[in-house]
């Protein structure tokens, strides 16, 4: 057996582990290469798992295009999920359009804004959230569990593919003819909103290019943050590291 697959039975050992003890169960995707992956797991065997986004408004005209082709190529429902309008029109107002490159709590700010409240409800009745999350990322994922309570949304989440390495996923894009962005081939391998997202060079870690203007132990967009601001990485809940 290969290294692929091994790595391909062990994520659907976790999703199918996971999906018997927590529905009902929802993925996040963001149109990264981690979460097409999974995109087409989710349908190549049939899960039970509905499937959102969150559009904040300042992605990638890439990533836009990417929805258009996996609405294409999967017969599966995605929701499209917004921020409030008032929250976006009222933070603008206040600190200006741009207001995350000034500090980190404007930023933060920004995407609690933009991704957090809608994250929160699209996750509402659910009780498994589903992201693609990889240890290798970043140094605020190295210790991340497979499984874990998110206390600050009350279910729990599961990254499939978190001992996968970056080579395991462009070989599964590769072998299983799966679309991706755009931009992985102008040197993105990690994408969020169009102002707070750059490429990266030789030698940087896959996150390197997600505000790039801030040290690496704070950049993360809130999403996968417990109440007290750190990591969700409790272990030894059902299916674990």
């Amino acid at each position: 057996m290969s290294g692929l697959s091994i790595q391909i039975d062990s994520a659907l050992e976790h999703l199918r582990a996971a999906l018997v003890q927590h529905t009902p169960a929802t993925f996040a995707c963001s149109f990264g290469m981690e979460d097409m992956v999974i995109y087409d797991l989710i349908h190549r065997h049939a899960l039970p798992v509905t499937i959102f986004t969150l559009d904040t408004g300042r992605l990638h005209e890439e990533t836009y295009a990417l929805m258009d082709r996996a609405r294409e190529r999967y017969p599966l429902p995605l929701k499209v999920m917004f921020p409030d309008r008032h929250a976006v029109e009222e933070f603008v107002a206040a600190e200006g359009i741009n207001a995350f490159y000034r500090d980190i709590a404007l930023r933060k700010r920004c995407c609690g804004v933009r991704k957090v409240e809608p994250l929160r409800r699209a996750l509402a009745g659910n009780r498994l959230w589903i992201t693609g999350l990889r240890r290798e990322q970043s140094v605020t994922r190295a210790d991340t569990a497979f499984l874990a309570h998110d206390a600050d949304n009350g279910l729990m989440k599961l990254s499939p593919l978190l001992d996968w390495r970056e080579s395991d996923v462009q070989s599964y894009v590769t072998q299983y003819g799966v679309p991706v962005n755009a931009l992985h081939q102008k040197g993105f391998p990690s994408i969020g909103c169009a102002p707070c997202t750059r490429a990266i060079t030789a030698g940087e870690d896959a996150r390197a290019g997600r505000w790039w203007w801030e040290q690496p132990e704070s950049k993360e967009c809130g999403l996968h943050m417990d109440p007290t601001g750190k990591l969700v990485r409790s272990k030894g809940v059902g299916v674990s590291a």
